[in-house]
Parts: structure tokens; C-alpha cells; sequence
């Protein structure tokens, strides 16, 4: 070989080595590069992680991982709701491993075995038959059966709850709280003492059990654990309220079915509310329920034209009038002075919405007037009233007149005797309200005497329902009109609270939750109402209606993104999403659409003119 040759061949070698060394430099730069560069990793990873026997430590939060590992013989739906709808931060992980039914069935032959074995040694000892055994042995044959039928199939379950909280003592807190939830159910759980990091990582949405604790369940009690439940509200009475949109199942549902008939409607300005209870009205007249309603806007004629019932317009100029004084029917053992006492507390309570406040001495004066009122057309305490006519608000104008001290009172009630107002008050009554609908229209009165003619309808309806048991719904619409003023509200509450044992149930509707709701009786008018209806609210109101219901935020977010006709429907202890549906021809009854009313109006027109 020659001198050039090798030369050569030691460039090449110096050469390689100087790119290998070249690379190993480029690789080390990079690396360093790499190091100063923010990954996701870096992002979401915690500044520290301190790992204990009893808890993990996450930068200054601590957490700590329980598992169930006992549950009782039967397990009711729905029973880890409670858990779900705690007010706190905490992790769910739940693991269901499919068993072989094949290896399961032939492990039950085994079980069955040695318990039939165990069962007939006891009886040939003469010994008292064992509960438990013989429990045992139905409960295996019955799976056995199932599982062989392909009814039923086997898994392990396992469920894993990580808490956090920002002390020792507030993670003991909360562990004691969900052990004393689950504990009333018959369900125990441990934390995962020494298995924290396994725990902690099995409820960290990587699908990765690391505990591997799980108990042995068939389909029927593993399916009581999904949480998100929907209440079934079909029964086999009852009118069609709407589809449940949880499960697209018949919310059938007979109102008088409850401790009391009472509902309460909230929804905002075109939520649907007044369609939906006039979707009510028209299947429960069906149903040979009666129904009266004050109606504030109109918007109940066509309806009550419809079903043949009848319409009064009541207003200055209205030809239906109502007599405050009507004497009230007595009832069961009701003497002449408990029927004389009431109306004077009503009359008292009206004049009390028409003028606004008293002082102490004029109430006190008042309340003799009406007295003498009564007096001057022979109604006493030992009076028999059924021959006898009722006084009307001209003659108490004139005994207030001739009193001491009741100037004031007698000067500004003049215009409700022989002012503006004097029409409305001051005539005998001419309605009749015996046909199976009766709507009180108050949409063309001043809206100074709204809650003055809204008080005089109710006190009037309310006296001829005592006289007379019926089932009866009355639709109270704007409700928040009488909330404004303390007696008009009182006398609601009172309704509310008296009616279910005359067979009545009250319906009370508002837009405006928080004017209602600020009335002393507002609340305990909801209370009062086994049945609630709550359509799509605006955010102004819904915490508000958040803090009366006690909604969930699924709950709060569905009601604020609800469509038209849609909500949550309450009955009882029982909820579901409602979504309000009619037939064409009942939509064509009920609608309030102002192009839609529009229509039937044109269509009527042409029916006629070609009649």
C-alpha cells in the first residue's frame, strides 16, 4: 500500500470522527433547547405531589380516595344522586368489568350446592330452619335462572370517589358527610389507606382501574347506580301535561291526585306560560272540572268562547257588576255571627286595597261603620239573612259621613260612591257564575283599580265556592298584581291555603318572580302548591327561582336555555323536564299569537258571510 493511500484513509477516519462529534454536540444543544421550551405537560402539571398513607397532596390541595366495598341485598334507583348533587369538588371513577356468565353460572352451582347442603344437614339435626340460608338459596337459584336466560349478566363494580379540600380536617369533613349519606342506604366505604396514588390515579379520566376493588353485580342493581334518573309522572288518570324530554314517556298527571291541587306557573314574557294553562284548562273540561279565571289581558276569551262558557268584562263601563256586601252562605255549623263577622272583615279588607293605608284609630272606626252598614238594612248577629238585601258601598259612604273621625276615610272613598269610580262598586251584584268556564276579564279597568277588582272577583268566586263543593281549578294570571298590596296578598295566601277541602285547586301564574316572591306570602303561597311549572326564565330572575326551588346548575342552565313551552314540571318530590305539546286542532283553540288570532278571526268572517 502505498504513503497516499493511508494518508487517506486516516482523513476519513479524522473526518468521522469529527461528524460524530459534531452530532453528539448538535443532539446535547438540542436537548438543551428542548428543556427550555413549555409543554402541555409542564402546563398542567402541579407544582408538587406529596404522597401520604392517608392522602395525596396536590401543590397546597389535599385529596384522598374512598371506595365502596359492601352494599345491602336490594338497591333502590337513583340512590347515589345524593352523592352527585353534593355541594363540593370531588372525582367519580366507575370501573364495570364483564364477567363470563359460563364461569359465573358454574360457580353458583357450587354455591347452590353447599347451601342446599347446609339446609338439609340442619333439617335431619332437627334444627329451626335458618332465614338467612333459605334467602340465600333464592337469591342464587333466581340470578342462576337469569343468567341462563340471558336476562341478567355478571360484572364486577367498582366506584372510586377522590375528594379535595384545602385542609386535613376539611377532607375528614367531607368523608364524614358523603360515609353518613351512603351508611343510611346500607352502603359502606373505606378510604384506600396506603393505595393513595393508585386511587388517586384510578379517578383521573385515563380509564386505568388501579385499585381494582370491585364488587360482584348483576345488571338489575348495577343499573341503580347511573345517577342521572328521570321521575316517570304517567299515571292512569289525570290530563296530558307534555312529553318528559328526558325519556320521551307521557307526563299524565291528575292534579287532585296530591295532598292539595294547588299550582304555581313562573316563566318570563313569552315563555309559553298562559298557553300551557290554557292547554289545561281546555283537557280538564273534559275531565268535568269547572274552571274560573281572572284574566288580565284578554287572553282567555277565545278559549272560553270556544267551550260555550262565559265571558264578563268588568270594568267602569261594564254591564257585570258585584256587590262587596253580599252576605256569604253559612257552612256546616256556621252561626249568623261567624257569617256577619267574616263579611265585615272583607269588606274591611277591600276598603283597606282601595285606599292604602290607615292609621290604628281609623281601622278601628272602619270596622264599626261596616257594622252599622249592615245594621241600617236589619243584618244583625240574630238576623235571619236569607230574606234580607245586602247594603251596597252608597250607604257606608253615608254612615261614614255621620261619624267622628272618619273624615279622611269618607272623603277619599267618595270617589268610589259617587266619582269616576262609582260604576264599579257602588250596584248590586248581577253575575251568575254556574257554567263549566267562567272568565273574568279585568284587561279594560284602570290599572288603579286592578288590584281593588282582582280582590272583589276572588272574595266573590270564594264565597260561592263555599256555599257549594265542585271540583273547581281557578287561574289566577299576573299574580304579582295582587303581591303588590298586603291584604289583596293575605287573601291569596288564605285561598291557597282553605281550598283543597272544597275541592279546589288554585293556579296562580306570574312573569315578574321577584315581585312576587319579596311578598311576605309568596314563598309560602309556592309551599302551599303541591304542583310547580317553571318554563324558560330570564337571567335576571333565575337566581331567584334557584333559591326557591333548590334547582341543580343542569337544572338552572336548562331553564335559561329552555325553548318555547319548555321547563321543569314538579309534582310532589318528583321533577322532569317538560316540553308543553298540542294537537292542531287545540292549538288552534288556545293559541296567543297575535298572526295566528289574526287568521282564525279572517277565516270566521268568511264562514259567516258565506252563511
Amino acid at each position: 500500500m502505498s504513503i497516499f493511500s493511508k494518508q487517506s484513509s486516516l482523513e476519513k477516519q479524522v473526518q468521522k470522527k469529527e461528524s460524530a462529534s459534531e452530532k453528539a454536540s448538535l443532539l446535547e444543544s438540542e436537548k438543551i433547547y428542548q428543556k427550555g421550551l413549555s409543554t402541555v405537560k409542564d402546563i398542567i402539571a402541579p407544582a408538587a405531589f406529596k404522597i401520604e398513607s392517608d392522602y395525596v397532596m396536590i401543590n397546597r390541595k389535599f385529596a384522598s380516595t374512598l371506595f365502596i366495598y359492601a352494599y345491602p341485598r336490594f338497591l333502590q334507583t337513583n340512590w347515589f344522586s345524593p352523592i352527585i348533587n353534593l355541594d363540593t369538588t370531588f372525582d367519580i371513577a366507575m370501573f364495570i368489568h364483564p364477567q363470563s356468565t359460563a364461569d359465573i353460572l358454574k360457580s353458583l352451582k357450587k354455591v347452590v350446592t353447599q347451601v342446599q347442603s347446609q339446609i338439609s344437614m340442619n333439617e335431619e339435626k332437627g334444627l329451626v330452619r335458618d332465614p338467612i340460608l333459605e334467602t340465600a338459596y333464592q337469591d342464587v337459584e333466581g340470578l342462576r335462572d337469569d343468567l341462563q336466560q340471558g336476562i341478567e349478566h355478571f360484572f364486577q363494580f367498582a366506584i372510586y370517589i377522590t375528594i379535595y379540600g384545602d385542609t386535613k380536617e376539611e377532607l375528614l369533613k367531607i368523608e364524614t358527610q358523603i360515609e353518613s349519606i351512603l351508611e343510611a342506604k346500607l352502603i359502606y366505604l373505606k378510604p384506600a389507606v396506603m393505595q393513595m396514588e393508585d386511587g388517586f390515579n384510578s379517578t383521573l379520566p385515563f380509564g386505568s382501574d388501579k385499585l381494582m376493588i370491585g364488587n360482584n353485580m348483576n345488571t338489575s342493581p348495577l343499573s341503580t347506580t347511573f345517577p342521572f334518573v328521570s321521575s316517570d309522572l304517567t299515571s292512569n288518570q289525570g290530563i296530558l301535561y307534555g312529553i318528559n324530554r328526558h325519556n320521551n314517556s307521557l307526563i299524565l298527571f291528575d292534579r287532585f291526585s296530591m295532598e292539595n291541587a294547588n299550582m304555581v306557573i313562573f316563566a318570563k314574557s313569552g315563555a309559553g306560560k298562559s298557553y300551557a294553562i290554557k292547554l289545561e284548562i281546555l283537557r280538564s273540561l273534559m275531565m268535568e272540572t269547572d274552571i274560573i279565571v281572572i284574566d288580565p289581558e284578554d287572553e282567555y276569551r277565545h278559549l272560553c268562547e270556544t267551550v260555550g262558557g262565559t265571558f264578563m268584562r268588568i270594568s267602569l263601563s261594564s254591564k257585570h257588576h258585584i256587590n262587596p256586601f253580599d252576605l256569604p252562605t253559612a257552612i256546616g255549623d256556621e252561626t249568623p255571627t261567624d257569617v256577619l263577622r267574616k263579611a265585615i272583615s272583607d269588606v274591611a279588607g277591600l276598603i283597606k286595597v282601595m285606599l292604602g293605608k290607615i292609621t290604628p284609630d281609623e281601622d278601628s272606626l272602619l270596622d264599626k261603620a261596616i257594622a252599622e252598614t249592615y245594621a241600617i238594612k236589619d243584618i244583625t248577629a240574630d238576623a235571619d239573612f236569607s230574606n234580607l238585601e245586602p247594603p251596597t258601598m252608597g250607604d257606608l259612604q253615608m254612615v261614614l259621613d255621620n261619624m267622628t273621625g272618619t273624615e279622611s276615610i269618607a272623603t277619599r272613598i267618595k270617589k268610589y260612591t259617587e266619582g269616576t269610580f262609582a260604576g264599579f262598586l257602588n250596584n248590586k251584584t248581577n253575575i251568575d257564575i254556574e257554567s263549566g268556564m267562567v272568565v273574568f276579564n279585568i284587561r279594560d279597568m284602570e290599572e288603579e283599580l286592578r288590584p281593588v277588582a282582582m280582590y272583589l272577583i276572588l272574595h266573590f268566586i270564594w264565597t260561592l265556592i263555599r256555599s257549594k263543593t265542585k271540583r273547581r281549578a281557578m287561574i289566577i294570571d299576573e299574580a304579582w298584581v295582587m303581591m303588590q298590596h298586603e291584604d289583596a296578598a293575605s287573601f291569596l295566601f288564605g285561598i291557597a291555603k282553605r281550598c283543597r277541602k272544597y275541592y279546589l285547586g288554585l293556579t296562580t301564574i306570574t312573569q315578574d318572580v321577584t315581585d312576587f316572591m319579596t311578598s311576605r306570602y309568596g314563598k309560602p303561597i309556592v309551599t302551599n302548591s303541591s304542583i310547580q311549572l317553571l318554563l324558560k326564565q330570564s337571567p335576571a330572575a333565575i337566581k331567584v327561582i334557584v333559591d326557591t326551588f333548590y334547582l341543580t346548575d343542569e337544572e338552572k342552565f336548562l331553564l335559561l336555555e329552555s325553548n318555547v313551552g319548555e321547563g321543569i314540571f314538579f309534582a310532589g318530590s318528583k321533577r322532569a323536564a317538560i316540553k308543553i305539546v298540542a294537537s292542531y286542532s287545540e292549538d288552534q283553540i288556545i293559541t296567543s299569537d297575535p298572526e295566528q288570532l289574526l287568521e282564525i278571526e279572517k277565516a270566521k268572517k268568511e264562514i259567516e258571510e258565506m252563511a
